[in-house]
């Protein structure tokens, strides 16, 4: 993976405090009340957030159809609070056993391992976040769920910074 590959990049400006921002990405009971695309529901987020911890999360989706479940699991490579967070992602099973991605319908050549990178910085009183995605290529299903997932991100921010907490 070179820094030349069009990996996803999302800059966001939230409207509040850096600390909190921290929070919605590190405790798992914030982590679920955004994470995902549209429609999708987070009931499993562990997170053992030290660098060396795993993390395995799971984004489900309930349609009168059928049910759909995916799950993740990573490791935390590096944990600077309240302003950086390093981790990597991989398709998994229940029980946390990493999976080919294509088995979940990605394309042939997508990783089995990813890596996220998150960067805080408080600006004034909003807080500035980039998120780099490498592995997942801009443009692509992954780069929309995550702007919906900061969408969501963005609205809880601020609803949690009008009531204190």
């Amino acid at each position: 993976m070179s820094d030349t590959e069009n990996w996803v990049r999302i800059e966001r400006e939230f409207d509040a405090p850096l600390e909190l921002v921290w929070r919605m990405w590190t405790v798992p009971e914030l982590f679920k009340r955004w994470y995902g695309p549209n429609g999708m529901s987070v009931p499993t987020a562990e997170m053992n957030v030290t660098v060396g911890g795993t993390r395995k999360v799971c984004m489900a989706m309930e349609t009168p159809e059928r049910s759909m479940s995916m799950w993740f699991t990573g490791v935390y490579k590096e944990v600077t609070a309240p302003r950086r967070l390093v981790y990597t992602e991989s398709m998994c099973d229940e029980a946390g056993n990493i999976i080919p991605p294509q088995s979940m319908g990605m394309p042939d050549g997508f990783p089995d391992i990813t890596e996220v990178i998150v960067e805080l910085s408080q600006v004034g009183d909003k807080t500035k976040m980039t998120m780099v995605h490498v592995g997942v290529a801009e443009g692509t299903a992954g780069a929309g769920g995550w702007n919906q997932a900061f969408d969501k991100l963005a609205a809880l921010a601020q609803a949690q910074a009008q009531v204190g907490n």
